[in-house]
């Protein structure tokens, strides 16, 4: 028997953009329903938004989200996320952290979250992996991105 995760992001009334984003970056097959189809009333406020959402690639990728509804809590937003004296600070309670066995296939994947993202420490050579970088994308996910063969300098 195979036990996997898959990371599970909420968000506020974008989860369909982030969803459609994320397959834009990583290819694959999205499902995506809304309150709505669930029986949601249309002229509530929530129907349009996903309820269950997810991406999955033929290589094993794998992500969810929702939308939570207006009603929930709104939470205090962490505090953004960066670098400081060779150390990661964060106020966020995850990260989602993608790892590929070559530059070649990391990089590509690099350069489309990059867009419209704050990025945190640039990809790139680090001292444990010939590829790492680390940014917060334009719906606030923070992702890093590393190359996993073994480094030689």
């Amino acid at each position: 028997m195979a036990i996997t995760a898959t990371t599970h992001l909420n968000f506020r009334g974008d989860a369909r953009q982030a969803l459609e984003f994320y397959r834009s970056v990583f290819g694959g097959h999205l499902t995506l329903v809304t309150y709505g189809d669930f029986g949601m009333p249309a002229d509530l406020p929530d129907a349009e938004n996903i309820v269950f959402g997810q991406l999955a690639t033929g290589n094993g990728f794998s992500l969810m989200a929702y939308d939570a509804p207006s009603q929930s809590p709104a939470a205090l937003p962490p505090a953004p996320t960066t670098r400081a004296n060779g150390l990661t600070l964060t106020g966020d309670r995850f990260f989602v952290s993608v790892s590929g066995e070559t530059l070649d296939e990391v990089n590509p994947l690099w350069s489309a979250l990059a867009a419209d993202a704050e990025v945190i420490e640039k990809f790139g050579p680090s001292q444990f992996a010939p590829g790492f970088g680390m940014l917060t994308d334009r719906f606030g996910i923070t992702w890093i991105l590393q190359v996993t063969a073994p480094y030689s300098a």
